[in-house]
């Protein structure tokens, strides 16, 4: 196996998990922030908009059975990628969508990917997500992690709040 990390941006966390966790090679997703800078915020602090920090999720991956280059083309399929004031329902720097990239060779898969989905023309709009150096990320309280499974209902309510039918119209 060879264990890697990815971090992904795309509005609430609650709502970035399910996507990533039901692929091959998935080893864990976390929900928590990066990229702010207070030390070990809490979701109170982020959630103020005042610390800097996106929601974001943690992926741990085999990147012998998926590739970070396939985990950007998911990142793409859950997020609007043309928003940059937040995703969906959810407004706020907090929730803006951002790839974190940690070596390089991230950074060159993540921009030839955006560069790919903005020649595509999919969207009218541009594509503003930011593509940033990762930086410390802090797990968000256990209520925060696998939410999809915990909360189901409120999961469902969170995901009908725009993401469902924005990907249904551009990826489906």
């Amino acid at each position: 196996m060879n264990e890697k990390k990815a971090v992904f941006a795309g509005g609430c966390f609650w709502c970035m998990v399910k996507p990533f966790d039901e692929q091959p090679g998935i080893i864990s997703v976390e929900s928590g922030f990066t990229g702010g800078h207070v030390a070990n915020p809490t979701y109170e602090q982020v959630s103020t908009g005042t610390t800097g920090h996106t929601e974001a999720v943690e992926i741990t991956y085999d990147s012998d059975v998926i590739s970070y280059r396939q985990l950007v083309e998911i990142y793409w399929q859950v997020t609007d990628p043309t928003d940059a004031g937040g995703q969906f329902q959810d407004r706020g720097d907090n929730y803006r969508p951002v790839i974190y990239y940690g070596n390089n060779d991230e950074k060159k898969e993540a921009e030839e990917s955006k560069k790919a989905l903005s020649d595509a023309e999919k969207f009218t709009d541009p594509i503003v997500t930011e593509i940033l150096p990762v930086e410390p990320f802090y797990p968000a309280d256990e209520y925060h992690q696998e939410f999809y499974k915990k909360n189901p209902a409120r999961y469902e309510l969170e995901e009908s709040g725009g993401r469902a039918s924005f990907i249904e119209k551009h990826w489906k």
